[in-house]
């Protein structure tokens, strides 16, 4: 259990502390790479590690507008911007992500900004949630939706 965590927060503070302000982490998933690299290991274990919590957030804001839970998956998340909330080598760390949410096959039906905070623990905890844009669903999907999304 110790071991685990530990893995975790080593992973968030490396995958953290790899972007730069001129070069983030997902540019290169955002670019589509060719090849694996250190670096797109780590973003994927830091998404696997995330992913629950990004539903969860996702999942509770578009409750009021869809009938049908959407979904985001690793691959559709950016990260937008990294800092050390505590100082060089402190282990308060915060990450702000934008995320497209998907319902059936992959239909997009918007797009997010989520900033979690994270620490050692470990704990994951939203501290800020903005709604970017809404993606008109196509007409055979129009039955799960509950009334559009502000």
């Amino acid at each position: 259990m110790i071991l685990s965590r530990l893995f975790i927060v080593i992973v968030v503070s490396a995958a953290l502390s790899l972007s730069s302000p001129t070069r983030l982490l997902s540019e290169s998933v955002h670019n589509k790479p060719l090849s694996d690299s250190g670096e797109l290991r780590v973003q994927d274990m830091l998404m696997n590690f995330l992913t629950p919590q990004i539903n969860a957030a996702v999942q509770e804001y578009y409750r009021q507008f869809l009938l049908e839970p959407p979904l985001v998956y690793p691959y559709f998340v950016h990260i937008t911007g990294s800092e050390r909330l505590n100082g060089f080598r402190g282990f308060r760390l915060s990450v702000t992500l934008d995320v497209t949410p998907v319902v059936g096959p992959h239909i997009s039906v918007g797009e997010d900004r989520l900033t979690f905070e994270i620490s050692a623990g470990p704990k994951v905890e939203l501290v800020h949630y903005t709604h970017l844009k809404s993606d008109p669903l196509p007409p055979h999907w129009q039955y799960i939706v509950k009334k559009p999304a502000r």
